[in-house]
C-alpha cells in the first residue's frame, strides 16, 4: 500500500525488513482469496497509530482511506490477528539489544489498568486475567508489566502478568541469559532471591534498602540507585506517548495487540 506519509513509510521499511527475515509471506494466501490488507501494511499502520498516539483504530481507518479496500471490522480483526507477528519483531529487537547489552541494568514493574477503578467489578473482557493490585496511584484493576532494560534504556526482557503477581517471583525467569549489575527498588528485597540470582563474577542484584532498614549504603551504591529513573522513563514514555494503557478493546486479543504494538513502536523509535 503506497501512502505519502513520511513516518508511516519509515515504519513500513522497518517492518518489511523484519518480515523478510521472519518469512511473513508464508502467512499470506498463495491461492484463493487474497488478504484485503497485507500483513506488512497492517503492522505498519498499527505502529503508526501508537507513534502518533491516535486514540482509536477508527482514526487509522480514516487517515489511510480504507473504506474502498475493506470494512472497519476487517481492519480491527487484522490488527489483532497479526499482533503475534509484531511480537516476533519485538523479540528480535530484544535479541539484538541483548547482544549489545550494557553491564548496568534495571529491573522494575508498573501497573497497566484495563479500566477505571469504578468499573472494575463490571469489567468482563479481562476478568479472567486481570486482578486488583497496588500501583503508583493506589489500588487498580488490571495487569502488570515487568521490564529489564540497560543503561541506554534498551529493553532486554518483558513479562506481562496479572496485577497481583509478586515482582520477586518474576526476576529469575525473566533475567535468564542476562549478566551484569541489576538495580531494583525496595519491592525486590529478599535475601533468598539475592542468593539465587547471584552468579560469581557474572551477575548480582542490587536492591535499594528501605528507609527504616539498618543498612549502610556506600556512595557508589547511592549513585547506582539514582540511575533507576532510567527505567521509570521507559514506563512513563510507554504510557504517555505510546498508548500502552487502554480500556478501549473489546476482546483479550485486542488488549494484548495494543500492548505489543505499543512496545514495538517504542523500540523502533
Amino acid at each position: 500500500m503506497k501512502v505519502s506519509i513520511p513516518l508511516y513509510n519509515e515504519l513500513q521499511k522497518v517492518v518489511i525488513f523484519f518480515s523478510k527475515q521472519l518469512g511473513f509471506d508464508k502467512y499470506e494466501n498463495k491461492t484463493g482469496r487474497k488478504l484485503a490488507l497485507k500483513i506488512v501494511d497492517v503492522i505498519s499502520m498499527s505502529l503508526f497509530k501508537h507513534r502518533n498516539l491516535k486514540d482509536t483504530k477508527k482514526s487509522i481507518y480514516e487517515i489511510f482511506n480504507l473504506k474502498n479496500i475493506c470494512s472497519y471490522k476487517t481492519l480491527v480483526v487484522s490488527i489483532n490477528r497479526w499482533s503475534p507477528l509484531a511480537m516476533k519483531i519485538l523479540f528480535m529487537f530484544m535479541k539484538m539489544n541483548r547482544q549489545n547489552q550494557r553491564i548496568l541494568k534495571h529491573i522494575d514493574s508498573s501497573d497497566i489498568p484495563v479500566c477505571l477503578f469504578k468499573n472494575a467489578h463490571r469489567h468482563k473482557t479481562m476478568k479472567g486475567l486481570a486482578s486488583f493490585g497496588y500501583g503508583s496511584k493506589g489500588i487498580y484493576f488490571g495487569l502488570k508489566i515487568h521490564l529489564i532494560s540497560d543503561f541506554k534504556r534498551k529493553i532486554l526482557a518483558i513479562r506481562i502478568t496479572s496485577a497481583n503477581v509478586n515482582d520477586r517471583d518474576i526476576v529469575i525467569p525473566m533475567s535468564k541469559g542476562l549478566l551484569g549489575l541489576f538495580v531494583a527498588d525496595s519491592g525486590y528485597i529478599s535475601e533468598k532471591l539475592m542468593r539465587e540470582f547471584y552468579q560469581e563474577n557474572k551477575r548480582i542484584l542490587l536492591v535499594k534498602p528501605r528507609k527504616n532498614m539498618k543498612k549502610i549504603m556506600t556512595k557508589f551504591q547511592e549513585k547506582i540507585y539514582q540511575t533507576r529513573m532510567l527505567i521509570e522513563l521507559n514506563f512513563r514514555n510507554l504510557k504517555m506517548f505510546y498508548g500502552l494503557v487502554t480500556s478501549l478493546p473489546r476482546s483479550i486479543s485486542g488488549y494484548f495487540a495494543n500492548y505489543v504494538y505499543a512496545l514495538l513502536a517504542y523500540q523502533i523509535a
